[in-house]
This record gives structure tokens, C-alpha cells and sequence, in this order.
């Protein structure tokens, strides 16, 4: 099973690059993970529509191209279910068991096009504060980890 967590935006500052790549290389080869960042739409005076529908686009060509038309869409929303860390270490047990590639999808400034988010399988928050797109994807992956740690008995997650 892959893990693609699907972007809007293409930099990032290089701490938050280099967090997000140590926690990438703890995951063990048979749950991969993989990010793909797409561009972010200029904003100048296009309506918000046309902004949503040209991210819309990137989005799902990067889940198409890297986890596959059958790939479960889960999107982080801030109006999506909350999940503990429990919670989430049993859903990605759940998406293990399912057989599908995961496709986490983050948002860009103007957030996620209101179409994707309703036709997702998923819509979770991560966090009821306002983060910035660099520290959600270094979240995100941490969250991740830890669902994982979790669910193989590792000691990294204590209570």
C-alpha cells in the first residue's frame, strides 16, 4: 500500500522539507509513502471558481498518476472529523486492510475546491488552529509515523 499525500504548493522552507523527509524514511517498505506537490493557481483576478478548478485539475492528475484511479481520496479539511491518534492508527489499519493506495490530500491558500471535497471518501482535521502548508505536511507525515508506530507496536507513541 502507498501513502500519497498531495500537495498545493510547490516550496516549502528547508526545515520543513528536511522534517518531512526524516519522518518519510522511518516508514517500512511495505507502506510507502510519497509526496507529490502541485502548483499552486496564480492568484491575480481570477474568481475563486476558476482558482479551485485549475488546483482541482493538478490534484487529481498527481492521485491518477501516483496512486491510480482506484485510490481512496482523503482530504484534510478544517471542518473534517477530528481523530486522536488512536483514531487514526485504526483508520490506516482500515486503509491497510482495504488494498488501496491512500491519497491525503492538503489544500492550497484558498483551501480545496468545495466538488473534491464533497466526492472524498474522507474529509479529517488535523488541528482546530490555522497552520501554515509547511507545517501540515510535517504533521501530517508525523501523524502518520505515529499511526503506524502505533498500530506495530512501536515505542514511539507512549501514553
Amino acid at each position: 500500500m502507498k501513502l500519497l499525500i498531495v500537495a498545493v504548493g510547490q516550496r516549502v522552507p528547508d526545515w520543513a522539507q528536511t522534517a518531512y523527509e526524516d519522518y518519510a524514511k522511518r516508514f517500512p517498505p511495505e507502506l510507502k509513502v510519497e509526496l507529490r506537490a502541485v502548483k499552486t493557481e496564480p492568484r491575480g483576478s481570477k474568481s475563486l471558481e476558476t482558482l479551485y478548478a485549475a488546483e482541482r485539475e493538478r490534484i487529481e492528475a498527481a492521485i491518477a498518476s501516483g496512486a491510480g484511479r482506484g485510490a481512496r481520496v482523503v482530504v484534510l479539511d478544517e471542518r473534517g472529523t477530528s481523530l486522536s491518534t488512536h483514531a487514526l492508527a485504526g483508520r490506516l489499519k482500515d486503509w491497510q486492510l482495504g488494498g488501496n493506495d491512500v491519497a491525503l490530500v492538503i489544500g492550497g491558500p484558498d483551501g480545496l475546491d468545495p466538488a473534491l471535497r464533497q466526492s472524498a471518501h474522507e474529509r479529517i482535521r488535523l488541528s482546530d488552529l490555522t497552520l501554515p502548508h509547511a507545517m501540515v505536511r510535517v504533521l501530517l507525515i508525523e501523524q502518520l509515523y505515529r499511526a503506524w508506530s502505533v498500530n506495530a507496536g512501536h515505542p514511539y507513541h507512549r501514553q
